[in-house]
C-alpha cells in the first residue's frame, strides 16, 4: 500500500476531553480511529481514518464464535520540546505478526501501520496528556470478520487502531503491589497461545484475577500448567527477580509473552553491567530466597504500567515480603530510566523512540 493512500474523515462534533488529573485507563477514547480491510482477492486494503463509532458486525463474525483476534499495545507521549514520541513501535509490529502467524491471521506490513499510528496520533494529537505518568495509550488489533460457523481461519478481516489518554495503570501508582501465586488455574501452556497477544490469553486470566482481588491482591503470578512450580508471568507482564545481586526473568519458553518492555529491561541491565539471566525460575527457589534474605527486589514489567514494583508476594499459605514492602532502587532507577527516555527527558543513546 501506498502510505499516501490514507483517507481521512474528521468528525463533525468533537468529544470532551477527559479531566487529566483522573485518568483512569483505558476508560476514555479519542475522536477518530483507523481502519483497513482485508479479504482473499485485496488482500489489506482501503486504509482510513473515521470517527470514533460502534462497529456494525454479523452476529455469525467469525470472531464471535472462534476467537480470532489479536492485539497491540503502545504509547505515545509529549517530550519536553512538545514533540510526539512512540516507543519502539517496530518492536510492537513484530511481536504483532508472530501473533498472527500464530492465529492463521494475514500478516500486516509493520511499517505502514506504524504509518497509520503517527497519522492518527497527529489528527488527535489534542487528546495527549501533559501530566506526569500520563500519556495516550494506542491498541491496534485484527479481528475475523466473515460471516460463517465453520471451525476455519476467517476469510475476511479487519485492523482498527484506537487511542485513549491514560494515566498510571495501576491506582497506586509506583508503590509496591500484592501478589497472590496462582497454583489452581492456568493462563497458557506451551504450544498454546502464550506467545501471542491474543484475546483468549486474557479471558483465560480473569477468574484467577477477580479472585484474587477480592482476596486483597492487586494480580496473580502464574505458574507453568504442566508441574504448577515454575514462575512464567505475572497478571499480563512478564517478571524479575533481584537475588543476590543478579537478576532473573523466565526465559522465553513457548508460553510466555515476549514483552517490549522486557527487553527492553534487559538491554538497559546489560548496558548497566548488572548481572542477568534468562532461565527457568521456581517459586520454591524465591520462597527460598525470601527466607534467608537474598530476595532483594521483584518488579512486573509491561507497556502499560513500565515498572510494578512488587511488596508481597502470597504462596502456598506463606507470606513472602520484598524489600520490607518497598519500592527498590534497581526498580526505580529502570522506570525512570525507561520513561525518561519515552519523554525525552533523557537522550535516547539506544534509538528507541520515533518522533510522530
Amino acid at each position: 500500500m501506498n502510505m499516501e493512500e490514507i483517507k481521512i474523515q474528521q468528525t463533525d462534533i468533537r468529544k470532551d476531553k477527559p479531566d487529566q488529573s483522573n485518568l483512569p485507563f483505558g476508560h476514555y477514547f479519542t475522536d477518530h480511529m483507523f481502519l483497513l480491510d482485508y479479504n482473499l482477492e485485496q488482500g489489506w486494503h482501503e486504509p482510513r481514518i473515521v470517527p470514533y463509532a460502534p462497529l456494525v458486525l454479523d452476529p455469525a463474525a467469525m470472531v464471535f464464535h472462534y476467537g480470532q483476534a489479536v492485539f497491540e499495545g503502545m504509547k505515545a507521549f509529549i517530550a519536553k520540546d512538545e514533540q510526539i514520541l512512540l516507543f519502539r513501535p517496530n518492536k510492537n509490529m513484530e511481536r504483532f505478526n508472530q501473533s498472527n502467524r500464530r492465529l492463521e491471521i494475514p500478516e500486516i506490513d509493520g511499517d505502514f501501520i506504524i504509518h497509520a499510528i503517527q497519522t492518527l496520533v497527529n489528527v488527535d494529537k489534542e487528546w495527549i496528556p501533559s501530566g506526569k505518568g500520563t500519556s495516550l495509550y494506542i491498541r491496534p488489533f485484527i479481528i475475523a470478520t466473515e460471516a460463517c460457523l465453520g471451525v476455519r481461519a476467517s476469510h475476511t478481516y479487519q485492523l482498527l487502531v484506537i487511542l485513549s489518554p491514560v494515566g498510571a495503570y495501576y491506582s497506586e501508582g509506583l508503590e509496591p503491589v500484592k501478589i497472590n501465586v496462582e497454583s489452581s488455574y492456568t493462563r497458557a501452556v506451551r504450544g498454546g497461545l502464550g506467545t501471542a497477544k491474543a484475546a483468549g490469553n486474557y479471558a483465560a486470566s480473569i477468574k484467577a484475577q477477580t479472585e484474587a482481588k477480592d482476596a486483597g491482591y492487586s494480580q496473580v503470578l502464574w505458574l507453568d500448567a504442566i508441574e504448577k512450580r515454575y514462575i512464567e508471568e505475572v497478571g499480563s507482564m512478564n517478571i524479575f527477580f533481584k537475588i543476590n545481586g543478579k537478576v532473573i526473568t523466565p526465559q522465553l519458553n513457548g508460553s510466555i509473552l515476549a514483552g517490549v518492555t522486557r527487553d527492553s529491561i534487559m538491554e538497559l541491565l546489560n548496558n548497566w553491567e548488572v548481572p542477568v539471566e534468562e532461565r527457568q525460575i521456581s517459586i520454591e527457589e524465591v520462597y527460598e530466597a525470601s527466607l534467608n534474605g537474598a530476595l532483594e527486589e521483584v518488579f512486573g514489567t509491561g507497556t502499560a504500567a513500565v515498572i510494578s514494583p512488587v511488596g508481597e508476594l502470597f504462596w502456598n499459605n506463606h507470606q513472602m515480603i520484598v524489600n520490607e514492602g518497598h519500592i527498590g532502587q534497581l526498580s526505580q532507577k529502570l522506570y525512570d530510566t525507561i520513561t525518561g527516555i519515552q519523554t525525552g527527558l533523557l537522550p535516547d543513546t539506544l534509538q528507541w523512540t520515533v518522533q510522530v
